[in-house]
């Protein structure tokens, strides 16, 4: 509508300052985020309760991802919300040092340099320094990212995890846990990728379904034993019969077999109840093992019999320690068969090693049966590689204990999940919970804070000196520390307290730890519920007696268009910066393809990324992607990113852009009064305007309203309804009806109902500007300087404004303007219907005859006839008695309207264009009822391409109905 601009670049002089005609974000966004970086605004200010926010500390190898941006875009608008309601708040900055992560990019650098330059020719202190100094090159890539996006965080108070403060916390929370009995050094089967040669958690596991086998080998029943062999078919009728010396047993991983210390059948199985106590014959080893009962045996699957191997299967561990069965490795760091299987097998890798086990058993006639098989193949996330169940020497941490406290935290409400319905996930992994192996076989990292003697002995203190100290160990003993490292998800987990400086207390005192601990709220995902969430609500409260933050709210994942999952793999990974700066589709291409060792994948790709971005990414600014982010984060579910809605929330800001050009132009030389009188003030001791004409009214009404809707969503984090409010609000109330309803009065002869309205404009302008900030708060923050000097007010940031309230004036007044305005826009909105539908020109004035209606019509048609005639370009208006002309017709309440057609169309040539109109439609109709009449179309076409006919008959008879209904009129 008007706020809309046309004609060629210009700039409007504004209180010296100066805004362009057209919104292009580049020409302020970096210049502003410097501004408000400088002025030091981002640090804990005033004087109002503490709010605070941890960053999720991203890897410092990273880039910003789309996740990323949807996250920090929700933190960012909480924490300018808070800000501007005068709290101290805090958005606490800092990056994690992603050992495996880290070691790999820096190890993959050095083989690139081609030099024979190694991690291991390095040693341990030459590539810890390579490692510090690619951090200090490129590792800080994703702060710079962050800020483009416009993240408000304290920069000042940024920590990495390894910097003095957090590496102090690890050592403390480590010696403590241990004095506690709580850290423990033991041997246990933990997952291990053989290519990085170290202990991976869970999360760094991905299980990708693969084609295998499912190997049958004979087991000899040893010393002589036989059994008979029943089999029997599906409805119980047997089918064999026979005696056997020997068990049949099935298996995916042939190799393992030489670590096997049972087989293990269904206590309740009778096929199998007399071999329980037996032993075994163990192919190609020599050794017998015990044939054992246990409930965890599926008697469905395969023969009913399994192979126990505790050292090489998590499952098999706990059945092993149940049984009290050996446990056996036979691997190598590297997965090579190690001298504790037989000789023949030693040196062998993994996967050369079943080969030759197979080539064996069926040499000596053991292999029974090879089968197609489904399975889970474990993969390293990072190496790509089989992980291997691996038992080995690790430091835990013991956590049945902390895990029922942590459990007793969230069910208590201390600690709140938003959604609610996360609890579940937490209690289940809680309540399922093993000992956390917290060590890792790598060199960049918080080094484990304990130290061996000659003997093998551990001492654990906060360095050497302590230890002797403690333990009274002379400089004859010689130590040695420790050479693995904790793993990430330990120091993380002490990120609540080591960000605010615990243990050292005057460190505490400096950085608000009285204040910040526990924080508001944390912002993640809900893959890391327990992997990070748990372990901060159990560390914070064991070490300081504290839950670490009051809610937790969860995201869902960032998936593109289609609902799929962005990968390097699909190629359709989006780069937050292409969408914020754009990008052209050479550049694009060549990003999405680079890496991708599969030509023919790369090509797909490159296809792909041509077809759907021909011209590349538009450039469509930090607000207009950070808006699409917030619109679309409903609770706890994942977003189907779709760069049509980025595209729309640009417009949305350009449309924002365009209605401040308006009002400063309407306003242009206009300085708001003074009254001077506190009860004609807003909350904030600004003058509110008179708001002499009901459309004044309404706005303020409006206004107040989408205040209180904005403070309820964020309370409820639903930054969906949020966005929802305010784009109605800022686009639908104000840009287009309120600018519109408020041309008669700027138009008019009356100057004090002309300036009243300038004052309204500039005064709900400048509240939407700041109800709109923390969503949007670039293109907020340059408008914002333009209006409020034409208010007097005089501040240098939109960012520490007080944040609109519901309450800021009384509103409840304006409730009878609003209703009677709310009627008018329907008017408006019924007229301009009946101009479109036939075509009127907008310059060309219509007649209007009213008829029906109630008292309360009649009086607002007193009270709006001026500005009827004026939005709708209506020559008269007129009561109607008896039948109504020709004439174009709609209804609002019991009012109806009537438009004569006389003078506005050629009455022959609408009605003839009309038939020809319908009968075009009703052809169209009958086709699409054809096709859906058709059974063999129904079912033998997809059912897209029938949901899409129907939707096509459903379309074309709407159009049918109106063209007849309008032809009837004529």
């Amino acid at each position: 509508m008007t706020c809309e601009h046309t004609g060629q670049p210009e700039r409007i002089d504004t209180m010296n300052e100066t805004i362009a005609t057209g919104y292009d974000p580049k020409a302020f966004e970096s210049r502003l985020y410097a501004d408000w970086e400088s002025s030091g605004a981002f640090a804990p200010g005033g004087d109002g309760p503490a709010y605070s926010i941890l960053l999720p500390p991203p890897n410092v190898t990273g880039t910003l991802h789309m996740g990323h941006a949807f996250q920090h875009t929700l933190q960012d608008a909480l924490i300018r919300y808070h800000r501007m309601l005068g709290h101290r708040t805090l958005w606490q900055m800092g990056s994690d040092h992603a050992g495996i992560a880290t070691e790999m990019v820096v190890a993959r650098n050095l083989a690139l340099e081609g030099n024979r330059v190694t991690r291991d020719s390095l040693g341990r202190e030459g590539f810890i320094e390579k490692v510090w100094e690619w951090k200090r090159q490129s590792g800080d890539t994703i702060k710079r990212q962050m800020r483009r996006l416009g993240t408000s965080g304290d920069w000042t108070r940024s920590v990495f995890t390894m910097d003095p403060i957090a590496s102090q916390a690890v050592v403390e929370a480590f010696v403590r846990m241990h004095e506690a009995g709580l850290v423990y050094r033991g041997q246990r089967l933990v997952n291990w990728d053989p290519v990085l040669k170290t202990a991976i958690s869970d999360l760094e596991v991905v299980n990708e379904e693969e084609d295998g086998f499912l190997w049958s080998i004979r087991y000899p029943l040893a010393g002589g034993a036989t059994y008979e062999h029943v089999e029997r078919d599906a409805d119980g009728h047997e089918t064999l019969r026979e005696t056997r010396d020997y068990v049949v047993v099935a298996t995916t991983r042939p190799e393992t077999m030489l670590g096997d210390t049972a087989v293990m059948v269904h206590p309740d199985d009778p096929r199998y109840a007399g071999l329980v106590g037996n032993s075994v014959a163990l192919p190609l080893s020599g050794r017998e093992i015990p044939v054992i009962a246990d409930a965890y045996v599926d008697r469905a699957f395969g023969t009913g019999i399994v192979k126990v191997t505790p050292a090489h299967d998590f499952n098999d561990y706990a059945v092993g320690q149940r049984h009290d069965l050996p446990l056996i490795n036979i691997f190598t760091p590297d997965a090579a068969i190690n001298d504790d299987a037989p000789e023949q097998y030693r040196g062998l890798d993994r996967f050369d090693a079943r080969k030759a086990v197979l080539a064996d058993l069926e040499a000596a006639g053991l292999l029974v049966e090879i089968l197609p098989h489904k399975l889970q193949v474990p993969r390293g996330d990072r190496s790509g590689q089989a992980i291997e169940p691996y038992l080995t020497d690790q430091w835990f941490v013991k956590m049945d204990g902390l895990a029922e406290r942590g459990l007793e935290i969230v069910e208590s409400g201390d600690v709140r999940f938003v959604p609610p319905n996360w609890i579940n996930t937490y209690r289940h992994w809680m309540e399922n919970i093993q000992d956390w192996c917290i060590s890792r076989q790598l060199w960049w990292g918080h080094r484990i804070p304990a130290w061996y003697d000659a003997g093998g002995t551990a001492y654990v203190g906060r360095d050497e000196a302590e230890v002797r100290e403690k333990h009274g160990l002379g400089a004859e003993v010689v130590l040695t520390q420790d050479s693995d490292v904790l793993e990430t998800w330990f120091s993380s987990g002490l990120w609540p307290i080591s960000t605010m400086g615990w243990p050292d207390a005057d460190a505490m005192r400096e950085r608000g730890f009285g204040d910040f601990v526990p924080s508001s709220v944390l912002v993640t995902g809900f893959d890391i519920i327990f992997f990070w969430v748990a372990r901060m609500i159990v560390m914070t409260d064991h070490l300081v007696g504290e839950v670490p933050f009051k809610d937790v709210y969860i995201t869902g994942l960032v998936r593109d268009k289609d609902g799929q999952k962005m990968s390097k793999s699909k190629g359709n990974i989006l780069d937050p910066l292409d969408i914020i700066d754009g990008i052209a589709l050479d550049d694009l291409v060549a990003k999405r393809t680079t890496g991708l060792m599969q030509p023919k994948m790369a090509d797909k790709i490159a296809r792909a990324t041509r077809k759907e971005f021909p011209d590349g990414i538009p450039a469509f600014g930090a607000d207009a992607l950070r808006f699409t982010m917030a619109a679309l984060a409903g609770p706890g579910r994942d977003i189907k990113f779709d760069l049509a809605r980025a595209e729309g929330y640009k417009n949305f800001c350009n449309k924002l852009w365009n209605a401040t050009r308006f009002v400063l132009m309407n306003t242009e030389g206009f300085s708001a009064p003074t009254a001077g009188d506190p009860a004609a003030n807003d909350a904030n001791g600004l003058d509110l305007p008179a708001a002499a004409t009901d459309a004044e009214k309404w706005i303020l009404a409006r206004l107040a309203n989408a205040s209180a809707e904005a403070e309820a969503h964020f309370a409820s984090y639903r930054f969906d309804l949020l966005s929802q409010a305010l784009y109605e609000f800022a686009w639908n109330e104000f840009c287009d009806w309120f600018v519109e309803l408020a041309k008669p009065a700027l138009n008019g002869g009356d100057q004090a109902a002309a300036d009243g309205t300038r004052h309204t404009l500039l005064f709900v302008l400048e509240r939407l500007l700041r109800l709109l900030h923390p969503l949007v708060p670039f293109v907020t923050e340059e408008l914002w300087r333009q209006v409020a000097p034409r208010l007097g007010i005089d501040a240098p940031t939109i960012m520490l404004q007080a944040y609109p309230r519901a309450d800021d004036f009384d509103a409840a007044r304006f409730a009878r303007a609003e209703a009677d305005v709310e009627w008018l826009k329907q008017m408006v909105s019924a007229l301009r219907r009946i101009r479109g539908e036939l075509g009127v020109p907008p310059s060309k004035q219509v007649g209007l005859l009213l008829q029906g209606g109630t008292d309360d019509d009649a009086a607002r048609i007193q009270r709006f006839g001026a500005q009827l005639r004026f939005l709708n370009r209506v020559a008269a208006i007129d009561t109607l008695t008896g039948e109504p002309p020709p004439a174009a017709s709609a209804l609002v309440g019991t009012l109806q309207l009537y438009v004569p057609l006389e003078g506005l169309v050629d009455l022959d040539a609408e009605r003839a264009r009309l038939d020809k109109e319908l009968r075009r439609v009703e052809g169209e109709l009958a086709k699409s009822r054809g096709k859906l009449a058709s059974e063999t179309f129904v079912q033998n076409a997809p059912a897209a391409v029938v949901e899409q006919e129907r939707t096509r008959l459903a379309d074309w008879t709407t159009q049918r109905d109106a063209i007849a209904a309008q032809r009837a009129r004529l």
